[in-house]
């Protein structure tokens, strides 16, 4: 049985009409970058629950989140409508294997997400540990439209905080943009292209 805590939002980023980030304050225990908690809302006398990963640092108590906004949904609609200080629940304990400990040894790190599930390799890559091995980093987002890439600001920093280890590349897949590759990953990858614009093999 999941052991909840209260929290309280301290921020609220809408960054498009779907697309928003919250920030919160809570009690829990220490996590892993990659791990996700359960977050709640009390809705009609029953607690509505959904799985969202940690986009912060574990050694970062502002506890962030990616989420997209599911107009007929039971729970996104609602936290898209939080403010600050309003309340939420959330799980103590942190939960799931998407970790760099389950990640065996190799040359180039391949992160590729869409969307919200971004959030993962940020958490991973802004705590930066257990990275040493690996010779190369790669982080690739793919979204519908340029205006949906939240985070590239952030992809930016990091990239330049590797200083030549991490390479980060968009994709978007409805419009052409600077810097992005156009299209759907699967056939840019089918068809060399990501590799190309990277300078790196998948392996």
């Amino acid at each position: 049985m999941a052991e909840w805590v209260s929290g309280k939002i301290t921020h609220v980023e809408h960054w498009t009409n779907a697309l928003f980030s919250i920030q919160v304050d809570a009690p829990i225990d220490t996590f892993t970058a990659g791990q996700y908690a359960k977050l709640a809302l009390d809705v009609h006398g029953e607690r509505v629950q959904r799985a969202y990963s940690y986009v912060n640092a574990p050694s970062d108590n502002k506890l962030e989140f990616y989420l997209v906004n599911v107009p007929e949904g039971k729970l996104s609609p609602r936290l898209r409508q939080l403010r600050v200080n309003d309340e939420i629940m959330v799980t103590k304990q942190a939960a799931g294997f998407f970790v760099l400990e389950e990640i065996p040894d190799c040359n180039t790190l391949w992160m590729l997400a869409t969307g919200t599930a971004i959030g993962p390799y940020l958490s991973i890559l802004q705590e930066g540990r257990d990275l040493e091995r690996f010779n190369n980093l790669v982080l690739v987002h793919a979204a519908r439209f340029a205006q949906d890439l939240s985070y590239l600001p952030l992809m930016q920093q990091l990239e330049q905080r590797y200083n030549g280890k991490l390479r980060i590349q968009t994709v978007v897949s409805r419009e052409e943009s600077p810097g992005s590759l156009t299209g759907r990953v699967p056939a840019l990858i089918e068809h060399g292209l990501l590799e190309a614009a990277v300078g790196l093999k998948i392996d």
